[in-house]
């Protein structure tokens, strides 16, 4: 079906861009940054290796599903013969592997997006972030916590709107 492995490959990532975070449906794993390789044997078995956002995340398993049905739905058009995701620590996950693309969907989504850093974060860096609904940086960090573990909780004096930021990790 595919005259090479390259385009083969494009619709595999094509295929996962379609995979949702579950705790953030509206971005996808390869916006996230989550998914660091894409191997095709000659046989057109893939395998897909993924980093979670944390090590603790609880939804490890679910996206492992999730990814694996995204190309099972998908096998006879993408033609490849079978799927496996593998999780990895080797690539260490960090906040600078969103997309751009990824964060401007956390921010249309209502979370204020990471900021990129250069490995270290203080607390300078997690103070006045821009508010995703007005843009102002008269913000102030209320909680270090938020409803999931890579989020923190703002106030915006600006627009008085509360909103969560996705943690800046290194």
């Amino acid at each position: 079906m595919y005259p090479n492995m390259k385009n083969l490959e494009k619709n595999i990532w094509s295929t996962l861009e379609q995979v949702k975070d579950p705790e953030i449906p509206a971005i996808s794993v390869v916006d996230l940054g989550m998914i660091t390789k894409v191997d095709i044997d000659g046989s057109k078995n893939v395998k897909v290796t993924m980093t979670p956002t944390f090590a603790a995340c609880p939804a490890i398993e679910v996206l492992q599903q999730s990814i694996k049905k995204q190309i099972q739905d998908n096998i006879q058009k993408l033609g490849v013969n079978s799927v496996t995701v593998d999780v990895t620590y080797d690539t260490q996950w960090d906040s600078n592997r969103i997309t751009p693309k990824g964060k401007q969907i956390l921010k249309k989504f209502g979370l204020a997006p990471p900021p990129i850093h250069h490995g270290d974060i203080d607390s300078e860096i997690l103070q006045n972030v821009p508010c995703p609904y007005c843009d102002s940086t008269n913000t102030v960090m209320k909680s270090t916590f938020g409803s999931t573990l890579c989020r923190s909780i703002h106030y915006c004096n600006s627009c008085n709107q509360g909103f969560e930021q996705f943690k800046p990790v290194a």
